[in-house]
């Protein structure tokens, strides 16, 4: 790869090929849109449009549950943290393994039985109506923070390989997305995520096994991991104020997984398209098998790139001016000389993205319907008009979303910052399912305190914390590189640039740290949300009224259930002994009554 190096100012565009199977990804989305919307059955129920009927299959729905996961993130954000700060990202498959049993024997089940048509359904049943809207509240501001970061990595990374601006290529491409969606629905959305699952992964193994023979092999790829620290598992110092640890990642991520996959409105929606539990939890399987296939590629690349740039930081010799950009200038500057490749891969980035956007779209628009826009009709609407409310709902997330993405540009760290978003709500949203299903004791009141208590708390420190980077006062130091080996030209650029990566130096006229909750590693944002809300609200549940002792045992867990229902058949027991009892204490009286009248 020296010669890679030896010009790292150069800029490698697409050639025509890479167009025509971007070009060809969009088409083959847009049309299956169109055959599910227009061609094959007309989507005129609410059940047709947001679950497909309730008849999917059990692979193209697993495979579109690992797509949904595997957005641009994943593709781009990780291999950069493997890059610079090492591989114990990929310790979160021991938390997805975690979380998957525990939605097999908890959350599915309870979900099934209730019958529910959406996770909220679950809260208004549990609680009140208010803490349903409260939780849908969150869902929407979740959802309207991650799809613009969503929408900005493939979209940064197209602009980088293309030459084509981003602010042109992100509403065209984002318009193809809200009109496929919008025409088909959840079935589209299955069927196009599965499409395009195979152009991820063709992708991705083929930069892999290019990657693997320009670094000279898997065992070298391995040594140099190995030498430059970035495949060490087992950074045990339990310090929540450490960026990454063993314990924050597996631990932190157990939470941030049990509100995705848990509870999360556009999972659960794909679960409860498919006939039956049984079929639901084997697409759980597939879909954690495919997510640790994923997450160890997403990893293996950093590796890979790690190896082939370990002498010359782009970064630090100016090639990329941030580290985001590190993938696509890897994808350009190896596989440029084989036609297409780079194009299929660019493909694939966004139609991880495109996945991604869709579900999200699709369940927001159910839950905005559902929660805020029925309630307010005056008059009952067919099942048809709803459906068309639906399709204007994602036109307009859609756009919401594209403005957006403008507004994540100015940000940095996508990996970072997708985890620092989407905690000041999933940690709430966590919170209220918990509380509601391992909690017989909490009430709407202590519902509804919590979750306003934890979502102010961790904007307060998300905000704080992004403000102390903005300052400099908070900074992570990135694992050691180098530019030692790149050509003079770079060398001399990067002595006037080496600040590209900040470096902690000890310094009397340094400022002082941040607060303490600044510092938290943003991998326990979720846990420390849902951690606010259960406390507040058994607080305020303990001093409030008691929660009604008839609710349905199906509304918690298993093994909560089973004690309801046992303690119920002691107390139905219980009462009809004091019944039988009563009975018979007044049998006797009036067989004495009796026995009186005869003797008189």
């Amino acid at each position: 790869m020296g010669d890679m190096t030896d010009d790292a100012t150069r800029h490698l565009y697409f050639g025509w090929l890479d167009f025509s199977l971007f070009g060809l990804m969009l088409g083959f989305s847009a049309l299956i849109g169109v055959y599910f919307g227009c061609c094959e059955k007309k989507l005129e129920s609410r059940v047709d449009y947001l679950f497909g009927g309730k008849n999917l299959k059990i692979l193209p729905v697993a495979v579109s549950l690992v797509a949904s996961h595997f957005s641009g993130i994943t593709l781009m954000g990780v291999p950069s943290e493997v890059f610079y700060y090492g591989s114990l990202y990929w310790l979160v498959n021991v938390s997805s393994t975690i979380v998957t049993v525990i939605i097999n024997y908890i959350y599915l089940p309870l979900f099934y039985r209730l019958q529910l048509t959406s996770t909220y359904e679950y809260l208004q049943l549990r609680f009140n109506r208010s803490v349903r809207v409260m939780a849908s509240f969150l869902f929407t501001v979740s959802v309207l923070l991650y799809i613009p970061i969503v929408i900005y990595v493939p979209a940064l990374a197209f602009s980088y390989v293309s030459g084509v601006s981003m602010h042109f290529i992100t509403p065209l491409v984002c318009i193809i997305c809200i009109f496929y969606t919008m025409l088909g629905g959840l079935k589209a959305v299955v069927w196009i995520d599965f499409l395009q699952s195979f152009v991820i992964m063709v992708s991705s193994i083929a930069i892999i096994v290019l990657g693997l023979i320009y670094a000279g092999g898997f065992g070298r790829v391995w040594n140099a991991g190995v030498e430059g620290g970035r495949v060490d598992l087992f950074v045990m110092d339990p310090s929540p104020l450490i960026r990454a640890t063993f314990w924050s990642v597996i631990i932190g991520n157990i939470f941030s997984w049990l509100n995705y996959c848990a509870v999360n409105q556009g999972m659960v929606q794909k679960f409860l398209a498919l006939p039956s539990l049984n079929h639901a939890k084997q697409a759980l399987l597939l879909f954690t098998l495919g997510i640790f296939i994923i997450k160890t590629i997403s990893c293996f690349t950093g590796l890979i790139i790690y190896a082939t740039y370990m002498d010359c930081d782009p970064l630090k010799s100016k090639a990329i001016q941030r580290q985001d950009q590190l993938v696509p200038y890897y994808i350009m500057d190896t596989a440029a000389s084989i036609p297409g490749l780079p194009g299929l891969f660019v493909a694939g980035v966004f139609s991880a993205a495109l996945s991604s956007m869709a579900s999200n779209m699709n369940s927001l628009a159910g839950t905005m319907y559902e929660d805020f826009i029925q309630p307010c009709l005056r008059r009952k609407v067919s099942e048809k008009i709803a459906s068309y409310i639906l399709r204007i709902m994602v036109f307009i997330i859609g756009a919401i979303c594209v403005f957006m993405v403008f507004i994540v540009e100015k940000l940095g760290g996508i990996l970072q910052l997708a985890y620092a978003t989407g905690g000041v709500t999933s940690g709430a949203f966590l919170g209220l399912f918990s509380l509601g299903i391992f909690f017989p004791r909490a009430n709407s009141k202590g519902a509804l305190a919590g979750a306003i208590t934890s979502m102010l708390a961790l904007a307060w420190i998300v905000v704080g914390t992004q403000k102390s980077y903005a300052t400099g006062t908070l900074k992570h130091v990135p694992l050691p590189t180098t530019a030692d080996g790149c050509s003079a030209s770079n060398v001399t650029l990067t002595t006037t640039t080496t600040t590209a990566i900040p470096i902690e130096l000890p310094d009397s006229s340094a400022p002082e740290e941040p607060f303490i909750l600044y510092r938290i590693s943003f991998m326990y944002y979720t846990m420390l949300g849902t951690i606010i809300l259960i406390v507040v609200g058994l607080i305020v549940s303990y001093f409030t009224e008691q929660p009604d002792p008839d609710m349905n045992p199906d509304l918690f867990a298993p093994f909560i259930r089973d004690r309801i229902l046992a303690k119920k058949k002691v107390t139905d027991k219980e009462q009809e002994a004091e019944t039988e009892l009563l009975n018979n204490s007044n049998n006797r009286k009036m067989s004495n009554s009796k026995v009186e009248g005869s003797a008189m």
